[in-house]
């Protein structure tokens, strides 16, 4: 019970760190947004301005900039549009109807952008029904919005979330799940259990939505780079996670494939031998050390040695059909992971290919010819 406490407040505290900064960002810009719209256009009750802060920062996370410009633009129109007409014609059903029709079809004649036409309409909703006041006009509200929006977006600019913790915890998930879900395949190797065999697929099966998360991560912290000066100095460790994200995409893909052939194969009359389990577990290892690297910043040259020493080992003998599909998986997940590295894929099969060629020349009787390396089928 105190483990499982202990887990979930762990996981809490992690999220928390993740939206600090953003807790940060809509608190002082709200009072920023605030004080401009009292102190320097001499509005007396600028609700919009905190609220466009809000509407910004919230977003901000994983949108990029011109889709939180279009935001703003689009609460803006609809403030705008929605304060005029309701000082003309008054609130109620038919002036709601009519204020979010021409508010959307100007926002649609400006911009097909879904996210604008949207917010043209909900904030000519919030206008008409919630605050029909009587104390500012529709154009003073737009230009508090504006103002909260142009605060909003500084606020994101100015106090940023950290774009290498933000992609750090997501390729951490990513690789977690391939690593546990080689662990498992070489356990079910080792005891020859098919219900260990079918916990590893099914870990790999629910991979892709964290591949998904990490790639919209990635494409948060470049935003956030791309408009925060405080964070350009991230993107050349930005830019090894992003050599890495389609590799480890792929190595999953290749992973996914191996453990169902590892499940297949455990009710042939020739399982895997054991001594594959050993190899398994050293690619997940391998896995978790690019992890660590990418995340300490560091060319990871420790992950290419791991990998590369893999593929030096003894190639178990008198292996079966399913044996060899592992170790065919395998060459190709090695080959995605050098990539990761940021290897390009020629340098890495060649790497391979020496190594295994120098492991069979040790190997082989004297005399004896050597086959050529067989390039294994692209993983489907």
């Amino acid at each position: 019970m105190r483990t499982w406490l202990g887990d979930r407040l762990r996981k809490r505290l992690g999220t928390f760190g993740l939206i600090a900064p953003s807790i940060a960002q809509c608190a002082v810009g709200s009072a920023l947004a605030w004080v401009a719209a009292v102190h320097l256009l001499g509005h007396t009750h600028p609700i919009f301005a905190p609220i466009a802060v809000m509407i910004c920062v919230g977003v901000g996370l994983g949108r990029r900039l011109r889709r939180l410009v279009e935001l703003v633009v689009g609460v803006s129109l609809g403030v705008g549009i929605g304060g005029l007409l309701v000082s003309w014609i008054g609130s109620g059903a038919w002036q709601l109807a009519l204020v979010i029709a021409l508010a959307m079809g100007v926002a649609a004649l400006l911009n097909t952008g879904e996210l604008f036409v949207s917010q043209a309409g909900s904030s000519a909703v919030l206008v008409t029904m919630l605050v029909p006041g009587e104390d500012a006009s529709g154009l003073d509200r737009m230009a508090d919005t504006l103002t909260g929006g142009i605060i909003g977006i500084a606020a994101v600019a100015l106090l940023p979330a950290s774009p290498l913790t933000i992609v750090g915890r997501h390729l951490s998930g990513v690789l977690d799940a391939f690593s546990t879900m080689l662990e498992k395949a070489a356990e079910a190797i080792e005891k020859g259990d098919a219900d260990l065999a079918a916990e590893a697929l099914e870990c790999g099966r629910r991979t892709q939505s964290a591949v998904e998360e990490f790639t919209a991560a990635l494409a948060t912290g470049k935003e956030i780079i791309r408009i925060s000066p405080l964070r350009w100095h991230h993107r050349t460790r930005l830019a090894r996670y992003q050599t890495a994200a389609l590799p480890v995409d792929l190595a999953l893909r290749n992973a996914r494939v191996l453990v169902r052939r590892t499940l297949a194969a455990m009710g042939e009359p020739s399982p895997p031998p054991v001594a594959l389990a050993e190899v398994l577990r050293e690619v997940s290892e391998a896995a978790l050390l690019l992890q660590l690297e990418l995340g300490a910043g560091r060319e990871p040259t420790l992950t290419r040695q791991a990998l590369l020493a893999v593929a030096a080992r003894e190639r178990p003998r008198n292996l079966g059909f399913s044996a060899n599909v592992i170790i065919a998986q395998l060459r190709s997940i090695a080959v995605d992971l050098l990539q990761a590295t940021g290897m390009d894929h020629d340098t890495a099969s060649a790497a391979l290919t020496r190594g295994r060629s120098s492991n069979d020349r040790k190997r082989l009787p004297s005399g004896e010819s050597h086959a050529r390396p067989r390039r294994p089928r692209p993983a489907v």
